[in-house]
Parts: C-alpha cells; structure tokens; sequence
C-alpha cells in the first residue's frame, strides 16, 4: 500500500472523460477523501483549426482538443479504496496496468503529457558547456546555444561527425560540467 500520490490512466467510454472526472470529484468531496484522490485531469491541447469559408477565405479558429481522447489522469494514492471508487464510477472502463493492477506513470511520462509543471533551476547560460544526462546523446559534451524557460528547453551545439549540430533537449536532460 503506497502513501503518496501518483498519477494514474484511467480508461473511459470515448466521450464520458468529463462526466466521469465531475462524478469523481463529487465522490471524493460527498466522503471526505481529498487527501487521497488529490486531483483529476483530462489532458487538453490548443490547436489552431483552419476552415476554408464559401468565398474563399480561410477562418483561424483556436480550439482545445483532448491528446488523449478516452482518457482521464487521476492523482491519487492507491489502496483497495481509492481503487474501488475509480473502478466502480460509471463510464470508467479500467485503469490503465496488466490485468486489474493499476500502474502509475514514471515521472517523465507526466513531463511529457504536460500534467505537472517542475520548475527546474538552470545553473547554465548561453556559451556555457554542458554535458547531455540522457536521452541517445547521453555523454555527449555541448555550448548552450538557447534557453527557452516558458517550454523548459535548451538548444545546444553537439559536435558530430566533425560537423556542429544543434539539438533541442529538455532542462533534465541538460548538466553542468564540473
């Protein structure tokens, strides 16, 4: 039995991701139970839709799409009563994991899906070298080229091959060298 919270895939009809995370979140608030299921999502996109009108100009439409259509991520701690109220809440199909067992996401795949932001301390400036930390440049040495903090993305300058090339990576997969 775990006593922190980890995010969780729940599987959902296509089309009930809202009603089940209002049917949740009235569950956890009518029995009290915040602490353990700390919070719901449903991962939105915005995407720009272009819609070709009758006399021929184009309509720029902002719009929030679901990345995972079908899906709901759930923060919550994992015992046999937490497990029950999720699994039993209509429009939930099952919880993403091998059979019955739920299985939590690593910390990057939260990264990667947007659901928490870290905010991550960059001890290096642009010209600065660095070492990649991981990924499949893992050891290579670079210049920091650029730092984006707002995508939490650096652009650094690796040389292979004898020839420079940039690469974009992510904070955590940036270090100082000592």
């Amino acid at each position: 039995m775990a006593d922190t919270a980890k995010w969780y895939v729940i599987h959902t009809y296509s089309g009930y991701e809202n009603k089940v995370k209002t049917n949740i979140e009235k569950t956890v608030e009518n029995r009290g139970m915040q602490d353990m299921i700390q919070e719901i999502r449903i991962p939105m996109e915005e995407v720009v839709e272009v819609k070709e009108k009758e006399d021929g100009t184009q309509e720029r439409k902002a719009v929030s799409r679901k990345v995972l259509p079908g899906y709901v991520i759930v923060k919550m701690v994992m015992n046999d009563m937490t497990w029950f109220i999720v699994r039993n809440t209509r429009g939930v199909t099952s919880f993403v994991g091998p059979g019955s067992k739920p299985v939590p996401l690593t910390e990057e795949e939260v990264y990667e899906l947007g659901i928490e932001k870290h905010v991550t301390e960059v001890n290096f400036a642009v010209g600065d070298s660095v070492k990649v930390a991981s990924g499949p440049l893992d050891g290579f040495i670079g210049v920091v080229e650029e730092i984006n903090e707002e995508k939490q993305k650096v652009r650094i300058c690796v040389s292979m091959f004898g020839q420079d090339t940039p690469v974009e990576l992510d904070f955590y997969q940036v270090e100082t060298l000592d």
